[in-house]
C-alpha cells in the first residue's frame, strides 16, 4: 500500500500528458499536479526508464512514451467500449422494440460500432462500420453538443482550396451552415438529447443521448431509430428518457461523469 500514492502520481502524469497538446516542461507538470519539483523529476525519470514517458532534450519537455501507446493499443484491441455497451443495447431493444445503435465521433462523421435490432425489423443505411455526416445524425449531434465551440468550428471548417462542402445533405434536411448547426446543438445541450427527423433516411427518425468519460468529454452515443409513422412527436420524450438512462449507465461503466450544468 505504500506504493499507492506513487502510483496515483504516475497516473496523474499520464493523464496530464494525454490531455496536453504536446510535451510539457517538468516545471509545468509539477505545478499542474501540485508536486515538489524534485519528486517530479524522480517520478519522470522512473517512468521514462519503463517507457511510459519520454524526454525531448531539444525542447526540455516530457511527452508520452511508447509504453503508453502500447497500452492504449491493447485497450483498443480488447474493444472495451463495445463490450460494455452491448448488453445495455440489447436490454434497450427489449424495452423499446426498435433499432438501437452505438456511435462515436470520427472527425466530422459518426462511426457506428454496434447495432441491435428486433427480429424482422426494417434495414437501415446506418450499420456497423458505416460512417455518416455527424451534423445529420442524432448520435453525432448529441456528442457535438458537448464539444467546445472552437472544436466544432474546426471540424466543420473546410479549407477553400479543397472546394468541399462541409454540410452534406442526404434528404434536403438538416443544418446547412455553422450557424444553423450551433443553434441546433445549443437546443440539444439544453434538452439533454438529440433528434433527427428524416435527415438520414426518409420516413425514419432517431433519438440519441451521449455517454461521457472521466473528463466529462463525450465518448459515445446511444441511438434509437424508428419509423416516423410509428412514433408521433409526443412519444419522443419517453424514448429519449430510455436513451438517456442507457447512456447514463454506460457513463458509469466507463467511470465517466456528465458535464456540469
Amino acid at each position: 500500500m505504500s506504493q499507492v500514492p506513487a502510483a496515483r502520481r504516475a497516473l496523474a502524469v499520464l493523464r496530464l500528458l494525454a490531455a496536453a497538446a504536446g510535451p510539457l516542461p517538468a516545471s509545468s507538470i509539477a505545478r499542474s499536479l501540485d508536486l515538489p519539483r524534485s519528486s517530479t523529476y524522480h517520478l519522470l525519470t522512473a517512468m521514462a526508464e519503463d517507457g511510459f514517458v519520454t524526454y525531448v532534450p531539444e525542447e526540455r519537455r516530457w511527452g508520452l512514451g511508447v509504453a503508453a501507446f502500447e497500452i492504449g493499443s491493447a485497450y483498443l484491441r480488447h474493444e472495451p467500449l463495445e463490450r460494455l455497451a452491448r448488453p445495455l443495447l440489447r436490454r434497450l431493444v427489449d424495452r423499446v422494440g426498435e433499432i438501437v445503435q452505438l456511435g462515436i465521433l470520427h472527425g466530422p462523421e459518426t462511426l457506428y460500432l454496434l447495432k441491435e435490432q428486433p427480429a424482422r425489423h426494417a434495414t437501415l443505411v446506418t450499420d456497423v462500420g458505416v460512417r455518416m455526416p455527424a451534423h445529420l445524425t442524432a448520435s453525432g449531434r448529441s456528442m457535438l453538443a458537448h464539444l467546445p465551440p472552437a472544436q466544432v468550428r474546426a471540424l466543420f471548417t473546410v479549407p477553400v482550396a479543397t472546394r468541399a462542402a462541409p454540410f452534406i445533405s442526404r434528404t434536403g434536411r438538416g443544418p446547412t451552415t455553422l450557424t444553423d448547426l450551433r443553434r441546433t446543438l445549443a437546443e440539444d445541450a439544453r434538452r439533454g438529447w438529440s433528434v433527427e427527423d428524416g435527415h438520414v433516411t426518409e420516413g425514419f427518425a432517431s433519438i440519441a443521448a451521449c455517454a461521457f468519460d472521466h473528463t466529462a468529454h463525450p465518448t459515445a452515443a446511444i441511438t434509437i431509430t424508428f419509423r416516423r409513422e410509428d412514433h408521433p412527436e409526443e412519444t419522443w420524450p419517453p424514448l429519449a428518457d430510455q436513451a438517456r438512462a442507457t447512456a447514463a449507465i454506460l457513463t458509469t461503466r466507463l467511470n465517466g461523469r456528465p458535464p456540469l450544468p
